[in-house]
């Protein structure tokens, strides 16, 4: 009886939170972790989504990464990994989002951050690893994506087509290209070509 009624408890609760997008800790964590590196996924941070949909830290990790869960509000499924010296970065754009900024207002703001010194950016590359797919092919009981894309994007700011020899446009399915060359935000493309 005391099994039965555990597991009804459960139930319950996945199903409360299902029904305001929100997956259990456990899954978000799982699906997060797909876009990592295997190497990474053990001691990467990983933030994810409260019952209130608030962002949070799911998991406090060790290994200088992070991996955001899938945003409940979002249609699709994306979630992502990225150097923790990004984080600055990629927090600041969540707040501005928050604040109601548009796309235009949240890349000025930030690049009048960074060159004031108030917002730091990695001086390395810096690594991000995208991973999305279709609600369809994605199990919220599991956190399994049958199918899915991956894009990888380095961040360095002020990179230019010169100075790396990259195309500042895309030219062929899989080859790299700089997007934003010469700002703040400028980073490496990498969209493997579709099999």
């Amino acid at each position: 009886m005391k099994y039965l009624l555990m597991l009804f408890a459960f139930a319950t609760a996945f199903s409360a939170m299902a029904q305001n997008g929100i997956l259990p800790k456990n899954i978000q964590i799982k699906t997060a972790l797909l876009s990592a590196p295997e190497t990474y996924r053990e001691g990467a941070t990983v933030l994810g989504y409260n019952e209130e949909g608030k962002l949070i830290t799911l998991r406090e990790g060790n290994n200088q990464m992070v991996c955001l869960a899938d945003d409940p509000k979002s249609e699709g499924i994306s979630v992502a990994c990225y150097g923790a010296k990004l984080e600055p970065f990629m927090a600041r754009g969540r707040e501005l989002v928050a604040e109601g900024k548009t796309l235009i207002e949240k890349q000025e703001i930030r690049k009048r951050e960074i060159e004031s010194g108030l917002l730091t950016m990695p001086t390395e590359p810096s690594m991000v690893y995208i991973l999305t797919g279709d609600e369809k092919d994605y199990s919220v009981e599991t956190g399994e994506l049958l199918k899915s894309a991956m894009r990888y994007v380095i961040y360095k700011p002020y990179m230019t087509g010169e100075s790396t020899g990259l195309p500042t446009k895309p030219q062929a399915p899989g080859m790299p290209w700089l997007m934003d060359a010469g700002t703040h935000r400028s980073h490496i493309m990498i969209t493997p070509a579709n099999k």
